[in-house]
């Protein structure tokens, strides 16, 4: 039996679907079509899309941090369509870019979450991820987020 989704590099003609999938996640916070480019041409080895068939379902964008801190990355930004959560979307997204960033001996996958966002906290916890501090009010909207990092993997 096939698998229910795949994961492949982000292509830019997944652009409006991914689009969609931000703005039904994130509202307001949406990141836009330049902010998704400029990751495209700056992360594009690690800007992942999860497919169902043919359909684009989510997405994960880790960058690896440059010449200052060139064994560490972020995950700066994860979403699964509404509709489709639940069912090991992320968690194959996250595993896809685990093997990526092993294969490249990043030493640290660092990231931001909202302090109330507690469905992605457990699963970054799940993966080994560790709380390490608040920043307030991180967000435009004024929330605060949670600093979380993966070392030693």
């Amino acid at each position: 039996m096939a698998a229910p989704f795949s994961i492949r590099l982000l292509r830019l003609s997944d652009l409006d679907r991914i689009l969609e999938i931000e703005r039904a996640s994130f509202g307001d916070d949406a990141y836009d079509r330049k902010l998704f480019a400029e990751f495209f041409d700056r992360c594009g080895d690690l800007f992942l899309v999860a497919l169902r068939g043919r359909t684009v379902c989510g997405y994960m964008v880790t960058c690896i941090g440059g010449r200052s801190a060139p064994r560490s990355a972020e995950l700066v930004s994860v979403a699964v369509d509404p509709k489709l959560r639940g069912k090991g979307i992320a968690s194959a997204l996250m595993d896809s870019t685990l093997r990526r960033l092993r294969r490249r001996r990043i030493a640290r996958w660092g990231l931001s979450v909202k302090v109330t966002n507690h469905a992605a906290i457990a699963l970054y916890e799940r993966y080994g991820f560790t709380r390490s501090r608040i920043v307030r009010r991180y967000y435009e909207d004024g929330a605060d987020a949670w600093r979380m990092a993966k070392c030693g993997f």
